[in-house]
């Protein structure tokens, strides 16, 4: 379940710590783990990954409990405390909708199928979102990224989106696996990106164009989130946004392996109208930072080929 945006400590440290920064925290999902037994040898799409397991496995997710995690922010919005510039504070609200998806598994679908998860997709030819239609992805596009199962790009205005978990059982209704995958059974391609878009605060602040802010965050879906692993090693953007992933997954990671849980922080991250200094703190590296989530989204997605609508119309505003 998700924690109470009052347990982050940043806003009691506002030199060390930024609204930027309580922002990812606040959003980041956290899920119960598995140890998946380690099998050797383990190769991951055309030797992109050989992971070494030792004796303990490694740590699993199933997308049930990821989706779980956001039924309430879904319902009620996601609650993250902000430090305005005259010292109070109020909790602003943003509402989740899954902004992009793509579900590519290490095996065929037909492997999965045999193991008793249904994953046979049910199509429909007059399809209204932009949910893969055709699975007859080139030998190319296979060896590298894995076997694509769905993938998804909203288009709708935000006005017109349905929650984030609303718009899962959606897609779960011709993709059942969506509610069944487990994330060791997926490719390091698979992602998702979630939109998040202000709807209220407490209290209600009247001068609230600061907190009209509006992002786009990026996750990886499996276990094997490497990204030097499926990107160019040559692409230093990447080699940046890999060694900042690290000290926020640290934190993370130490904040939830009490309770056996991993949190799933972003990887990348947009932004669209995020005005003025209220978002960032000049005595840290947020400024750096926000360029580094940036360019590791756009890496991202010319590295998978994928035109995505909002991170372009995000893009267009600037």
């Amino acid at each position: 379940m998700p924690y109470s945006p009052w347990d982050i400590p940043m806003l009691s440290n506002p030199n060390e710590y930024s609204n930027f920064q309580c922002f990812l925290q606040s959003i980041t999902p956290s899920v119960p783990t598995q140890q998946q037994p380690p099998k050797v040898p383990m190769q991951m799409l055309n030797g992109c990954l050989s992971q070494s397991l030792g004796n303990s496995g490694i740590a699993c997710f199933s997308l049930s409990d990821l989706w779980k995690f956001y039924k309430d922010w879904s319902c009620f919005g996601a609650g993250v405390p902000i430090l305005l510039n005259s010292g109070d504070s109020v909790l602003q609200f943003y509402s989740p909708s899954l902004s992009a998806l793509q579900i590519y598994t290490r095996k065929p679908v037909d492997y999965y199928s045999r193991l008793g998860i249904s994953c046979t997709p049910k199509l429909e030819s007059d399809s209204s979102d932009d949910s893969t239609s055709d699975h007859e992805v080139s030998c190319q596009t296979t060896e590298r990224f894995g076997h694509l199962y769905c993938q998804y790009n909203e288009t709708a205005s935000p006005c017109d989106r349905v929650p984030l978990t609303d718009k899962i059982n959606e897609l779960a209704q011709n993709y059942a696996a969506l509610l069944k995958f487990q994330s060791v059974q997926l490719s390091p391609y698979s992602w998702m990106a979630v939109a998040w878009y202000p709807i209220y605060q407490i209290p209600f602040t009247r001068n609230a164009k600061d907190l009209s802010a509006c992002f786009i965050t990026y996750n990886t879906l499996s276990s094997f989130q490497g990204l030097p692993c499926t990107i160019l090693e040559e692409d230093e953007k990447f080699q940046s946004i890999n060694a900042l992933g690290k000290v926020w997954r640290g934190r993370m990671l130490e904040r939830d392996s009490r309770r056996g849980e991993i949190a799933l922080p972003p990887f990348a991250v947009a932004t669209y109208k995020m005005y003025g200094e209220l978002w960032t703190n000049p005595e840290t590296s947020d400024k750096e930072n926000i360029a580094s989530y940036l360019n590791a989204a756009n890496s991202w997605l010319k590295h998978c080929k994928f035109q995505h609508h909002d991170f372009n119309f995000f893009m267009s505003r600037r």
